[in-house]
C-alpha cells in the first residue's frame, strides 16, 4: 500500500491535462457478487482516465506496471458512456457515512498518516479512503463564473463507511480521525458536491466551503432568482 500511494503522490504532479487519476484504499465486503480475489479483501485501487492516445497513457502508467502485479487490470479504451464504471462503485443504493477534505498539498507525511490510519494494520472499518487529483483544466475559471469551489486546489480526500444507524458513531469516529489527521494540509475550501449532510451545517460553514467571494456572488444570484429560498434542501446559500 505505502509504495503505491507514495509513487502515486509523486507521479500525479507531472501528468498532462489529458490524464486524471485517483487512488483508494478499500476494504471490500465478503459478498458473492464480488469475484473471489476481491471478496472480503483489502486492496489499493488505482483509477486512471485519459483523453489522450492509448500509447501515451500506457507510457505514463509504466511506474505502476513495474511496481506491482494487479489483481485485475481493467485499463482499456472505453466509450464515454462507460465512464461511471471507472470506480466500480455499487449500482444499488446502500447506507453509508462519509466525510471530505480538500488538500492544498499531499506531502510524504500526509501519505504516511493515511497508511497509519487506514492501512492494512490499522483495523480501520471504513470501506473506502480515496485521494483524487484535481488541477489541470479543472483549475481554470470559465468565461462565465460558476459555483465550482475548488479552483486552485490540487487534491480532495474522501472517505466513507458502510453501515446502518447502529454503526453511525463508529463510522463517524473513524472518518473524523482520518480527516482530522489531514488537517495540517487541508485547504480553506471544500468540494461541495462531495460533502455529506453532516458537514457545513451552518451558513458560516457553507460560506467557508465555497470561499467568501464565490459565496457572496452566488448569494446575490440567489436573491435575484430564488428570493424565497425555495431551493434549500442542500448546503444552502441563503439569498443575500
Amino acid at each position: 500500500m505505502a509504495d503505491v500511494l507514495h509513487t502515486w503522490r509523486q507521479w500525479v504532479d507531472d501528468l498532462p491535462e489529458e490524464m486524471s487519476s485517483s487512488v483508494a484504499v478499500q476494504r471490500l465486503p465478503g459478498r458473492p457478487e464480488l469475484p473471489e480475489p476481491l471478496r472480503g479483501a483489502f486492496v489499493v485501487h488505482l483509477r486512471i482516465g485519459s483523453l489522450g492516445e492509448a500509447e501515451d497513457a500506457e507510457r505514463l502508467m509504466a511506474p505502476f506496471r513495474n511496481l506491482a502485479t494487479p489483481l485485475f487490470d481493467t485499463i482499456r479504451d472505453r466509450p464515454y458512456s462507460t465512464m461511471a464504471e471507472m470506480h466500480l462503485d455499487p449500482t444499488d443504493p446502500l447506507a453509508y457515512y462519509d466525510q471530505t477534505t480538500c488538500m492544498r498539498e499531499l506531502p510524504e507525511e500526509a501519505v504516511d498518516m493515511l497508511v497509519e490510519l487506514a492501512g492494512p494494520d490499522s483495523r480501520c472499518p471504513l470501506g473506502n479512503v480515496e485521494v483524487r487529483a484535481l488541477g489541470g483544466a479543472f483549475d481554470r475559471e470559465p468565461a462565465v463564473p460558476n459555483a465550482v469551489s475548488t479552483r486552485g486546489i490540487p487534491f480532495v480526500a474522501f472517505g466513507f463507511g458502510v453501515g446502518g444507524p447502529e454503526q453511525r458513531e463508529t463510522m463517524r469516529g473513524h472518518l473524523g480521525r482520518v480527516m482530522d489527521a489531514l488537517a495540517p494540509w487541508a485547504a480553506d475550501r471544500n468540494m461541495v458536491n462531495f460533502m455529506s449532510g453532516d458537514e457545513a451545517t451552518t451558513p458560516e460553514g457553507v460560506r467557508q466551503a465555497y470561499g467568501a467571494d464565490r459565496y457572496e456572488r452566488l448569494a446575490r444570484v440567489k436573491r435575484t432568482y430564488d428570493p424565497s429560498n425555495m431551493f434549500r434542501m442542500n448546503h444552502n446559500i441563503r439569498p443575500l
